[in-house]
């Protein structure tokens, strides 16, 4: 029989903040997210709050630790945990926890999560579930942070030797729009997943 304690951790929620680092103006989201989701889960969820397709590597950082996919060797880095065997809820600290997430270690895209506010979930509502945020992510493999700027500045500057090969590139870009629906579809699924589990949780314990 499924413990009551096993199902309130199961519902409780926190909110999660996502900036990405040196952006200017910043962009940033705001989730709700479940506790009890692992390490890689916050990885997709910050992959889908952002807008990022998941192509390449990435870690997070908590308290010192590294944590990620699992390999085979760690080539000189940072000895890591694997990210799915280790629940979000078990490495908060009591108030505010700060995690550092890098996606794409040629581009490193260098992300600062705050997660607060750890509380009781609303029973009928699904999470993950978006809240607010601003201006869309770079294109992947854009150069990082640095190259993304210098695109924009190319692009905007008819006479940069470069303008008209960034400007096709880029397309329709335009990094102050930032378009939701894409976002709550992605939270869905993932939600969609937990509902699953929930049911098979939850659902003894009530009999």
């Amino acid at each position: 029989m499924t413990s009551r304690r096993a199902i309130n951790s199961f519902t409780e929620i926190a909110t999660l903040r996502i900036d990405l680092r040196d952006s200017d103006p910043p962009i940033w989201r705001v989730i709700e997210v479940p506790t009890s989701i692992t390490l890689k889960v916050l990885h997709d969820i910050v992959q889908a709050a952002m807008g990022w397709l998941d192509y390449h590597l990435w870690e997070l950082v908590i308290d010192g630790q590294t944590y990620g996919l699992p390999m085979d060797d760690d080539w000189g880095t940072t000895p890591r945990k694997v990210a799915s065997r280790t629940r979000m809820r078990d490495v908060l600290a009591s108030g505010t926890t700060r995690i550092d997430y890098t996606y794409d270690f040629g581009d490193n895209w260098e992300h600062s999560l705050i997660v607060s506010d750890v509380r009781s979930g609303d029973p009928g509502t699904a999470y993950p579930r978006f809240i607010e945020g601003e201006r869309d992510c770079p294109p992947e493999d854009c150069g990082g942070i640095i190259g993304f700027y210098e695109m924009l500045e190319a692009r905007a500057d008819p006479n940069h030797p470069d303008h008209t090969e960034i400007t096709e590139w880029l397309d329709e870009y335009d990094p102050d729009e930032l378009d939701v629906f894409p976002i709550q579809v992605a939270l869905g699924r993932i939600a969609a997943r937990r509902n699953a589990a929930a049911k098979r949780i939850i659902k003894p314990a009530n009999d």
